[in-house]
């Protein structure tokens, strides 16, 4: 899957959250500037993952704070076998 491809589905994902990646708000912490329980993040990041076919690391899915932080990382992953 081509990385335009993975991100319009990414895009989705976060849109489906009432997340949207324009200008600075990409930047926004998921915990303090938009109020996101925990679960919630990790149920983000597991449809973020299902949607592009990639996987984060369990390090890297639980430190994770902000969408052009996991975009990055799930585009620069490896992908599911």
């Amino acid at each position: 899957m081509n990385n335009y491809t993975q991100l319009r589905k990414i895009i989705q994902v976060f849109h489906q959250y009432g997340i949207h990646l324009f200008g600075k708000r990409k930047f926004d912490n998921l915990y303090h500037d938009l109020k996101m329980e925990p679960i919630f993040v990790m149920g983000l990041i597991f449809e973020l993952e299902l949607a592009s076919t990639m996987q984060l690391n369990d390090e890297d899915a639980y430190s994770a704070q902000v969408p052009a932080q996991i975009i990055q990382k799930l585009i620069g992953g490896k992908e599911r076998h």
